[in-house]
Parts: C-alpha cells; structure tokens; sequence
C-alpha cells in the first residue's frame, strides 16, 4: 500500500490523466451503446412462471404487454354521441403506432363489457407486440401522448399499466444533488476548509460517473434492473465520499504532527487505506451474496452496486494520494498552516467530547448497554410485522395519470380489477373445455371472487384461459391470501376427476411468488452474508467475540431499519410527510437492504475496531485499547455517518416508492450504526468483555489465515508512544484522592499526534 501511494503522489499528473481518460472512454462508450435496463422477473419452477410460459406457447397475442386507455366522463355519460366522437378517432391513432398489435375499444363489439354500469367509466385495451421493458421509451411515451391528448372538458383521459409507469419513472433524480450538497456542508464543517472539503466529492463523484457508464455497459451482457443505476449512485455516493473522509483526515492529522505532505499521504494509504479496502469488500461480498438466492432478477442489482463500490475504493487508494500531491500543505485551513509554521507540530492529548464520552462509558458500561440496545430493539419491533408483496398503482402520486387511471377503474369496477389472475390450462378434449366451464361456474361462487371471464380457448384449441378477478386490491392480504386459497384448496377441489391442470399466473400471482420464493431463500442468504463475514473479521482481529459482537449487532441496525420502514411504509405512519400510502414492502427490499446494510455496518467496524486493535496489540489493555480507539475514533465515525444519512435521506424526496424505501431504510440503519451502535453499545460491551474480546483457541490462530488492517509503521509508532496518565487511570478512579496528588506532581507525557483517522 505504502509502494501505491507514493507511486501515485509522486506521479500525480499520470493518476489523474488515467482516471479523466477512463471516465470519459466509459462515458463515451456508454453514450453510444445506450443503455438496456430490465425489470425482467424469471421464476423457474414457480406456478405463475409455468403459467407464463403455457401463455406464450399458447396465445402468443397474448404474449405481449397490455395498457388500458381509461375513459371517464366528467358530465353525462359515455354513450354521449359528442363523446365517441371524441373517443374513436383518438383510438384508432393510438392503434397504429408502433409496437402496437390491436386496441379493443369499449364502443366495439368485443368491447361491449368494457363500461360501468352507469356508462360514465370505460376502458380500451391496448395490445403490445412485447413486454413494455423491451419496447423504447418514446414509443411508449408516443402511445401515452397520443391518448392523453383527448382529455379536455367533459371526457377525462388516463392510462394505466407497467409502460405507464416506466415512462412515469424519472430519468433524472435532483436527490444525488442534494446529497452532494448536504455532504459538503458537513466536510467544511468537519475540516474548516473549502479546499479539503472538495477532496472527498472530488473523489466520489469521479468514481461515480465511471461507475455509471460501466453500469451501462453492464446492463447488455446481463439483465439489470431499471432501478439498479439509482441504487448504485446511492450506494457508491454514500461510501465514496465516507472511505475519502477517514483517509483525508488521517492526512491532515500526519501533516499537524510535522510530517511531509508526501509522508503523511504515504500514511495515510497504509493505515487508513487499508481499512478501506477492507471494509469496501465486506460491502462487495454483502452484495454479491445475493447470488446465494439463485434469483436471476437480483444479479445485475448486485453486481451494479458492487462495480460502484469496488470504483470508490479504487479512487481512494490511487486519486486521492494524487490530489493530496496537488493540494499540498493547503489541505490544512491557513489558521492550521500559520500555527504549524510558527509553534511547529503540536501533540495532541485524548481530550474533548470524545474522550468524555468513552471514559463515560468506561465507567457505566452496563447502563450505555441496556440503554442502547433497549432503543434499538425497540424500534426494531415493527419489524415482526413485516408483510412482504408489491405495491400497487393506488401508492402513486395523483400527479400521475397511472394513480388517476387506477382510481377510476377501482370506482367503476372494483379495487380487483387492477390485478387479475390468469387461470391457465392445456386442453386435450372437448371433454376438458366443458369441465373448464363448470370450474368456472363454480369460482363464481368463492367468497373474494369478484368477477370470473368466460374461458377463452388459444388458436390451436390445446388450451384454455380465464380472468379472474378478486373483490380487493393487488396489494390487500386478503388477495394473497385468496391465491394461496385457489392453489391449495379451490383449484384442486373442482379439477378433481378431470384431467385440468389449471395454473394461475397475472401479475399479482408473480409479484406473490417472486415473494415466497424469497423468503424461503433468506435465511439461507442471511447466513451465508454472515459466516463470511464473520470469517473475515476473525482473520483480522485474531479474536471470535469481536466478530461475533459485530455481527449481532449489525442485525441490530438491520432489524432497526426495518421496524422504521414497516412503521412509515406499511401500517402508514407519517407516511403522508414523504409522500406515500401504506402498503407492502417490495420482496426483494428485505434481502438487498440487509446486503447493503450489513455491508456498511461493517465499514464502521472496522474502523472503530482496527483502531482498538492497535492499542491492544501493543499495551494489551482492554480497558485502555477500548477507550482511546472509541475517542480517536468517535468523531470521523458520526461525521461519516452523518453524511451518509443525508446522501441517503435525500433519496426520500425522489418519486419512487423503491428508491423512497431504500433511501428511508439505509439513512436510518446508518444513523444507528453510528451514533448508537459505534459511539455506545459496541464500546460499553467491549468493555464488559475485558480481555475475552481478544479470545482465539490457539488450534484456530494456527489455521486462520493472517490478514492484517494495521500497517507495521502504523504499530510501531504506537510502541513507542508513552501512554499519558489521564489514559492509564481508569474513570472510575479519576476523581479520587490518590489520583489528585498524583496529577500535582506528574506532568503525563504527550499523545502521539498522528493517530489513527
């Protein structure tokens, strides 16, 4: 590392040409390419895939994506001549514009079903030659446009479906803007100068945009999600700018202790850098983890993330040593230089904020103990209610003509309409068509069963669909619960002595398996994400408690996080200030939060504890290596922490429900982390631990591989560093007597200067 850092800080220009060069051939290459992101869900062996797939075989009309073109009249009624004057001509614009196949108007014959009973609802059904993901964004704009353009005065026009809301998905997202500029207010805070401030934005945002156009690329050797780009910039913006900050105040510290700006970058890369690497791949092997649930969906989300996160850690490693050249001794405010020049390098003594609260906690471990973790499994309650399944189009802004369309087909037909199933089956007689009938006669009469077609037969007559569509919402536990009922108990009950083998697909049926198949993969993930982390940190820290303790408490903050979003997103609370409705939280939220999240727990571990680990390795104190890492630590922890709660914060203001979800759950699990997890509970139990924290069976040592954080440098400074007397008295014993007398008369040595970011 040390090699690295200097090559770069000497060779500055070089650094920063290669870095310009790759972000302006990927950029450019990405520009020309395009880009090809995916919501593709593939659900091998799953009912509703089989059903897919029976579908495309069978009724390859059908194969395609639907829109509903929805009509309303604001006066009177639809069956107003004025009105289908209206109406007609604007249909059959829409019908031929690209990609689309046929549009059944409610004025037509096959349409005659399409109105309310009082005539003043209606809908056309728009027919796609594919899935919308996979038609372009300005055809189907042009579809939306065009039907759009019929609302004025008495008729209302909206339109509805999954091309609706990718043309509703913003391109462009101001939040990045806003998390940038809250982090550098906090950077000037935290470093008092508009030149060190810049260090870390510069840094992140470099890394970012290559980190984008490589994304680009990505999404055309393999599916990436439409949302995976904005979950990257989140991701890859938060830790960039966290793993910069930890390396640029250890510089800034090297420089105030009298070293050269070449030296102290050196440093720099060899202590801080390291944790930085290391904690950036606990995030990559989080998120990469994902690859345990074999489903396909979450591949290029996870490797998106991934590519952002290993770019970050590139930049910090290799530009920033190379902009430390550039900027300097000017990295340090010019009060901090003048003061420099003129008294020359000051030592630094443990004191401040930081310093009282660790010797606070080293006295009362056990009350910051059972009152952080009370706090924290407090608002992780709600979490036991989670409900996993997919918001529907009623959780939309009624900005949107998607939520007016929905609203006006829930009024007029039901809150089921909005989701039917697709009863599928194959048909070999005309025996089996006939006792299709009678199944569905007999749907009719289940209790959540709105409305039940007729069977359709495919082209060929080898099989047969129906729609069937519930009494309640998409997004109600009653309609999962009604599916689970038609597959375990309904269907099998009126098929018994035929030969029907019905499969029910739709939407709603997909979004639910896409649920239960991730559910019944999470622990599996879970404990892999885990064990391999917990391996990790034993190799490093030569000890089984402290990644034990790690791991509980990442859970913690996980659990946390997730009892907040259960709180807002789904039983509602305080859900209008961000601008939703109380629904279910996504399936796939819980398994890429949790790799996300335990990833970033561990970033501040490691820092807070490879500190620790220093001082243990050279003083074997638990108490001492506890309380100094805790207050040399304390203050870049939170200032990290709190940036990355504003960068994630900020994403609650876009207009996704998914993004809003994902911005709300890391801001809080990150907040926790670092103010109540870091700053209380982990310090409060180290120090009840003692000495065990550092318990490793020595069968254990011999075949652990020896990973290290800490650089050789970085422990032989701390050797030869005396330990001042206000470090070597315990807290508990500081105000006494003894520890009086013994303060008049002994002047404690310096604290070394340069410690650890």
């Amino acid at each position: 590392m040390a090699s690295l850092a200097r090559w770069c800080f000497r060779h500055r220009w070089i650094v920063l040409l290669l870095w310009f060069a790759a972000l302006l051939g990927f950029g450019t290459a990405a520009y020309a390419a395009g880009t090809d992101y995916k919501n593709n869900f593939s659900l091998p062996g799953t009912e509703s895939q089989q059903a897919i797939d029976l579908l495309e075989r069978e009724f390859p009309a059908a194969a395609g994506e639907t829109a509903s073109i929805v009509l309303h009249a604001r006066t009177g009624t639809l069956y107003n001549p004025l009105l289908e004057a209206d109406v007609v001509p604007v249909l059959e614009r829409v019908a031929r514009l690209p990609h689309v196949v046929a549009v059944i108007s409610p004025y037509d014959p096959a349409g005659a079903g399409q109105f309310t009973r009082d005539g003043r609802t209606a809908f056309a059904t728009v027919a796609l030659d594919d899935q919308a993901v996979d038609i372009p964004r300005s055809d189907l704009k042009a579809i939306i446009d065009t039907a759009r353009a019929a609302d004025s005065g008495p008729l209302q026009v909206e339109v509805s479906g999954t091309a609706v809301a990718i043309v509703e998905q913003p391109q462009q997202n101001t939040s990045e803007l806003l998390g940038v500029v809250a982090a550098a207010i906090i950077l000037f805070i935290a470093f008092g100068t508009l030149l060190a401030m810049t260090l870390p934005l510069v840094a992140a945002v470099i890394a970012l945009g290559v980190g984008m156009a490589g994304i680009g690329l990505v999404s055309h050797v393999m599916s990436v999600a439409q949302f995976g780009p904005t979950l990257a910039t989140l991701i890859g913006l938060g830790v960039g700018i966290d793993y910069a900050l930890f390396i640029v105040n250890r510089h800034r510290i090297g420089l105030r202790a009298g070293k050269t700006p070449e030296e102290a970058a050196v440093t720099a890369i060899n202590t801080s850098g390291r944790a930085v690497l290391f904690a950036g791949l606990t995030v990559c092997i989080a998120l990469l983890g994902m690859y345990a649930l074999g489903v396909t969906f979450l591949y290029g989300v996870a490797v998106s993330a991934a590519l952002a996160v290993s770019l970050t850690m590139a930049t910090a490693v290799t530009l920033l040593p190379a902009l430390l050249s550039f900027y300097g001794m000017k990295v340090l405010g010019r009060a901090e230089r003048v003061k420099l020049a003129h008294m020359g390098p000051e030592p630094e003594h443990p004191s401040g904020f930081w310093w009282r609260s660790a010797r606070r906690i080293e006295r009362r471990p056990v009350l910051y103990a059972v009152l952080s973790a009370a706090l924290i499994m407090i608002t992780a309650l709600p979490f036991f209610s989670l409900r996993l399944g997919t918001a529907d189009e009623g959780n939309g802004s009624q900005s949107k003509t998607s939520r007016r369309a929905y609203d006006l087909l829930v009024s007029g037909f039901g809150p089921g309409f909005n989701g039917p199933f697709s009863l599928v089956t194959k048909i070999h007689s005309p025996a089996d068509f006939t006792a299709l009938e009678t199944v569905v006669t007999e749907l009719r009469a289940e209790p959540g069963v709105a409305v039940v077609s007729p069977a359709q037969p495919s082209p060929s007559g080898q099989a047969a669909i129906v729609a069937l569509y519930p009494s309640t919402s998409p997004q109600d536990a009653r309609t999962a619960a009604l599916l689970k009922r038609l597959r375990g108990t309904t269907i099998p009950r009126v098929t018994t002595g035929t030969a029907l083998d019905i499969k029910i697909g739709g939407v709603t049926a997909t979004y639910q398996d896409f649920s239960d198949v991730l559910t019944s993969k999470l622990p599996l993930f879970m404990g892999v994400v885990v064990a391999l982390a917990f391996l990790l940190l034993m190799a490093v820290f030569r000890s089984v408690v402290v990644p034990l303790t790690a791991s509980v408490m990442n859970l913690l903050a996980v659990g946390s996080a997730f009892g907040v979003i259960v709180a807002i997103f789904q039983w509602g609370w305080l859900a209008g200030l961000i601008g939703v409705k109380g629904g279910p939280i996504e399936p796939f939220l819980p398994v890429m939060l949790f790799a996300i999240l335990f990833g970033l727990s561990m970033d501040y571990e490691v820092f807070l504890v490879s500190r620790i680990h220093e001082e243990w390795l050279v003083r074997r104190d638990n108490r001492i290596a506890v309380s100094l890492g805790q207050a040399e630590t304390g203050r870049v922890i939170t200032a990290a922490g709190a940036i990355m709660t504003l960068v994630f914060a900020s994403f609650i203001l876009g207009a996704d429900r998914v993004i809003k979800l994902f911005g709300l759950g890391l801001a809080v699990a990150v907040l926790i982390d670092a103010f109540i997890v870091r700053a209380l509970l982990v310090p409060a139990l180290m120090h009840l631990f003692g000495k065990a924290n550092w318990w490793l069976p020595s069968w254990l040592d011999r075949i652990l591989p020896r990973v290290s954080v800490e650089s050789a440098e970085e422990i032989e400074e701390i050797r030869n560093t005396p330990v001042p007397a206000e470090v070597i008295t315990p807290a508990d014993e500081e105000d006494s007597p003894r520890d009086q007398a013994s303060a008049s008369t002994h002047t404690p040595p310096t604290r070394r200067a340069d410690h650890h970011a």
